[in-house]
């Protein structure tokens, strides 16, 4: 009993609940009683306990109907049944369902101690299972995120916090370094979740055809132009885009993209009418765009 457990007992009999109290007290544990069930409800509403030992016979509430209300309002908590002989069927029947053990009437101090290292054991188990699976969330619980090192704890702590903002964000890093599985998991977080995520290689086309892709273009704005197209920009919005190689875009598409971001507008090659767009724009780059915006390459009011 190496761990100190807040613990209730729950006996209208006080010499019961005395016992108990004086046992628990000197191993050091934090130990209240209650005479009962409205009692021990009332002081649960106002601090947690680990551990319950409740007496099954009490007037007014028994103790399966205390039980049944605190495994409702309190799932976490552990609860003894404690019982004489006559009621021992009751007794195993609590057990199967929701206490953890029992306790036969009169009970001696062995006895006692080989309940408590059953429930001390148990909840080893429980803090043991519940560690491992906040370990294994934080490697895995992002669209596929394997990583375990310090800098991929930041990360894993951060990408909440970022999603629940709609501020654009710049991913940096070497090319293979997961950059779109963040902008992925960021989306996936986010507000937006259940709307669109497309992703774009900015690097990857001619600037024309990038201006296209983002913009979206009306039946002969241009010779291959046979047909109207709706671009990302519109068909993204309420979701996120993700432009990916943000930092190879030449200047006047800067400009362009900096100009939707401030209005949340878009007008098609060939036209002239506005269209509102909603979208969170995530980007990502492996150059170091501070370097750029010194040269005279980058924007830095795009960058900001």
């Amino acid at each position: 009993m190496e761990a100190k457990i807040h613990i209730m007992i729950v006996d209208d009999e006080l010499i019961v609940r005395e016992a108990l109290l004086h046992w628990f007290e000197r191993y050091g544990h934090a130990v209240d009683a209650a005479s009962s069930g409205f009692e021990a409800l009332e002081k649960l509403e106002k601090e947690p306990f680990d551990l319950l030992f409740v007496d099954i016979k009490m007037p007014g509430m028994d103790g399966l109907e205390l039980l049944e209300k605190i495994k409702a309002a309190y799932p976490e908590t552990m609860v003894v049944i404690i019982t004489a002989y006559g009621s021992i069927e009751s007794a195993v029947q609590a057990m199967r369902t929701w206490a953890c053990d029992y306790l036969l009437k009169p009970f001696k101090p062995d006895q006692l101690s080989l309940v408590m290292e059953r429930i001390s054991n148990q909840r080893k188990l429980a803090f043991e299972y519940q560690y491992l699976k906040c370990r294994l969330e934080k490697m895995t619980r992002f669209d596929n995120i394997i990583g375990q090192s310090a800098a991929m704890e930041k990360i894993f702590d951060l990408i909440p916090e970022i999603a629940r903002s709609d501020a654009s964000i710049l991913l940096t890093g070497e090319t293979g370094t997961g950059k779109e599985l963040v902008a992925k998991a960021i989306h996936a977080k986010s507000p937006r979740a259940r709307l669109p995520f497309i992703a774009l290689n900015c690097g990857a086309m001619p600037d024309t055809l990038l201006e296209s892709e983002l913009f979206g273009h009306q039946k002969g704005a241009f010779t291959c132009a046979t047909q109207a197209r709706k671009g990302f920009l519109e068909v993204v919005s309420g979701g996120s885009l993700f432009l990916d190689e943000i930092g190879e875009i030449s200047p006047k598409m800067q400009v362009d993209l900096l100009r939707v971001l401030e209005e949340k507008k878009i007008t098609h090659i060939g036209s002239r009418e506005s269209l509102a767009v909603d979208f969170r724009l995530i980007s990502a780059t492996r150059r170091d765009l501070e370097k750029k915006i010194a040269n005279g390459t980058f924007r830095e009011d795009f960058f900001l």
